[in-house]
């Protein structure tokens, strides 16, 4: 029988949650997911003079929003100190681990006299105690190959010999992160370690680790890194690089998730999917080894269908999430109500949250309707005057597209003009703007009452 899957999220708490660390956070995640397994989350706080509580809050907002939810409570590193020291003595006392005395200075100067050499402590094999500060260092193979079987890289091979006995524990007692990264993923049950390529040498010494205690390893995979256009790193000369920014641009969670499924993995061609598909289809084989490259137009692409397929109440749960974020007022029942009737047109052809309220000023807008420069200029006299008489033919409570196509047509006809002359004052006078929905659409979504007062503001 095989183990249960368990992947884990292991940020520091120094920033905000960078979009990188978001694929690696949903990579697992969807991993663990797919496999009836466990998604862990440790905070990596060890560094105190960087770590902050409002850095840790900020990369479990972005979690949140991103949708991806985890089992039981965060685990901080930093918290752990006891064991991870527990666990150096024990390599110390079982021979995988040796104390050394050596100074910064003495290593300094071997290395000056051993350049491109790992350094090779004096200590290593001596058992006298000079004084009481040391370091306590993994007594590591110097010999042979230390080679590990990535699920993403294949099998790559480091030289023991290039491989320094690196430091378990400070002389102040405190763990480096590297041995304390194998002690928390051992003990929390870790199976599969899938984080960036640039860890890879990382594996290296850590599996030494591993089987110094006898400890199984988990099965690495090491996932190319996001780089920008130019297929150099990504870097904020590229655009946003904080997963905050992409939400504060308004794209769904959804349709991040999405994308950054697909950046670096594929499932044949498919492009579009849902959360469903994605827990269905992750696996490790079909993660690639060149590097993934940012392609906002591709985001947009993902972003709009997934607004388009979603239903009225998910996207008016979406905008108001939205709003909220940016500080904006929520949508009362009136703007609401005028939402409903169009949503389905609107999301067809946006691409953003901000882009679909901005076609839906129309109906977030109370009167009177402040026109912007652009769309003040079709409200000449003659413009004007259309209203007034559209106004008057529109008395009726038979409020029907139909109806009001052909009261907008007859007025324009009689001024010996195409409907076309007539929609530009009206979209004018509705939305304020030159850019909206159907002005139909949005009479009808305004309604009879509300419609004909915005005209009637503008008629000449």
């Amino acid at each position: 029988m095989t183990d249960a899957v368990v992947t884990r999220f292991a940020p520091s708490p120094t920033g905000y949650l960078h979009i990188g660390g978001a694929r690696t956070a949903l990579f697992n995640w969807l991993y663990a997911r797919g496999n009836g397994g466990k998604f862990l989350l440790r905070i990596e706080d060890t560094d105190r003079a960087r770590s902050t509580p409002e850095a840790t809050e900020a990369i479990l907002d972005g979690l949140r929003w991103l949708g991806l939810d985890w089992d039981g409570e965060p685990v901080s590193q930093y918290a752990r100190a006891d064991r991870h020291a527990e666990i150096a003595h024990q390599m110390l006392g079982n021979g995988h681990a040796y104390r050394c005395y050596a100074s910064p200075d003495e290593i300094a100067a071997w290395r000056e006299a051993n350049p491109n050499r790992p350094f090779q402590s004096p200590w290593r094999d001596r058992s006298d105690h000079p004084h009481a500060r040391y370091v306590i260092r993994l007594k590591a193979p110097r010999d042979g190959e230390t080679v590990i079987a990535d699920a993403v890289q294949g099998d790559v091979t480091f030289r023991n010999d290039q491989l320094d006995d690196m430091v378990l524990l400070r002389s102040d007692g405190s763990p480096t992160y590297m041995h304390a990264v194998v002690v928390d993923d051992h003990d929390m049950g870790v199976t599969h370690i899938i984080r960036g390529d640039d860890h890879l040498t990382n594996a290296a010494r850590q599996a030494q680790i591993y089987d110094a205690m006898g400890w199984k390893r988990p099965v690495f995979a090491h996932i190319p890194l996001i780089h920008g256009t130019d297929g150099k790193k990504l870097s904020k000369r590229h655009g946003a690089v904080g997963l905050h920014e992409y939400a504060a641009m308004g794209y769904p969670a959804r349709a991040m998730r999405n994308y950054l499924a697909r950046l670096g993995w594929a499932h044949g061609d498919d492009e579009l999917f849902t959360d469903e598909q994605a827990r269905e289809w992750f696996d490790l084989d079909g993660i690639g080894r060149a590097p993934a490259r940012l392609d906002f137009k591709k985001l947009e692409h993902v972003s709009g269908w997934h607004i388009s397929q979603m239903d009225d109440a998910d996207l008016l749960d979406e905008l108001a999430a939205y709003r909220a974020a940016n500080d904006q007022p929520a949508l009362s029942e009136i703007q609401i109500s005028r939402l409903r009737p169009i949503l389905s047109l609107l999301k067809e052809k946006a691409k953003t949250l901000p882009a679909l309220l901005e076609q839906a000023h129309f109906a977030l807008i109370e009167r009177p309707v402040e026109a912007d420069e652009k769309a003040a200029k079709n409200l000449d006299p003659v413009s004007r005057g259309m209203l007034s008489e559209l106004t008057a033919a529109l008395q009726h409570d038979n409020w029907t597209r139909d109806e009001l196509e052909q009261a907008a047509k007859t007025v324009a006809e009689a001024h010996g003009l195409g409907l076309g002359k007539i929609a530009a004052p009206l979209r004018t006078a509705l939305a304020g703007k030159t850019s909206t929905p159907s002005v139909f659409d949005m009479m009808l979504a305004l309604g009879r009452d509300e419609a004909l007062a915005r005209l009637e503001d503008q008629a000449g």
